[in-house]
């Protein structure tokens, strides 16, 4: 990779000031380029290229296989299953995105739009992947049904802005706590017997916001590069395990999603 016509690479003390965000990693900065620069580091090592291959490479398998998996002929409401397509990719094509053109000749104007985009791409995941979740589990409560889902894209809304507003990657993390409250909630009624929903489906949830949660404190703690400076620069930093844990977080909603809107398809809600 190295000898495709890669560019000399910086130090974090000669990186531009935006992307010297991570002082543990000291080494293999790309120097400010223009876009078809920053298409041709896919095909040189950098410190980026893990980040990017991490979310990149899922990405392009679940375009192709999650509408393969998705019951959409036997759906009554058929926008939960575009949905649930867009919560799956969207962080991942936001996340390529951002570290693909971070180092962007168009320097922290360009850097801070990709933020907001990566940004509005892990909002979008938190939103539309709960949107499926929330009508399952309140299935044959359409006015509960209908107020949960409207009071959490609200929610999700005041989650986006304060995310892409907050200057630290702790309040980041914190902007989609409420998020996380309000799902737990509906996990809550599924444990209890209030809600509906496929039995399986829950474990499945359980799963997926920890996982999100541990590579979240993973990323905020920047462990193990802290341990080490300089010796995970290119592979197997904070960054580059919140990426798997992310993407392995996504794979268990899906599956939970799979799960309850095939038990959807063929659930009869008891007569009063």
């Amino acid at each position: 990779m190295a000898g495709l016509g890669a560019p000399r690479l910086l130090d974090w003390a000669s990186s531009p000031p935006h992307l010297q965000f991570n002082r543990f990693v000291l080494t293999g900065y790309r120097p400010a380029s223009s876009g078809p620069g920053c298409l041709r580091s896919l095909f040189y090592l950098h410190n980026e290229l893990g980040n990017i291959y991490t979310h990149g490479i899922p990405l392009l398998g679940f375009l192709v296989l999650v509408p393969l998996s998705i019951p959409w002929g036997r759906l009554s409401a058929a926008w939960l299953g575009a949905v649930h397509y867009l919560a799956c990719i969207s962080p991942q094509l936001g996340s390529v995105l951002y570290h693909l053109f971070m180092n962007h000749e168009g320097g922290p104007a360009v850097y801070h739009t990709l933020l907001t985009l990566d940004m509005c791409g892990v909002c979008l995941v938190n939103t539309l992947g709960a949107l499926p979740i929330i009508y399952c589990t309140l299935a044959c409560r359409p006015l509960p049904r209908s107020a949960a889902l409207l009071a959490y894209s609200g929610l999700s809304s005041y989650a986006l802005l304060c995310a892409v507003t907050a200057r630290s990657n702790v309040r980041r993390l914190r902007s989609f706590a409420w998020q996380a409250l309000f799902r737990f909630f509906f996990f809550y009624l599924r444990w209890a017997g209030l809600g509906t929903g496929h039995p399986s489906s829950l474990r499945s949830y359980l799963i997926m916001d920890g996982l999100a949660l541990l590579g979240g404190v993973i990323n905020i703690s920047r462990i193990p590069e802290r341990w080490r400076p300089g010796h995970f620069d290119y592979w197997f930093n904070s960054h580059q395990i919140m990426h798997v844990l992310v993407v392995v977080s996504i794979l268990h909603l899906h599956w939970g999603v799979v799960a309850d809107l095939r038990w959807l398809t063929s659930y009869v809600c008891p007569q009063n």
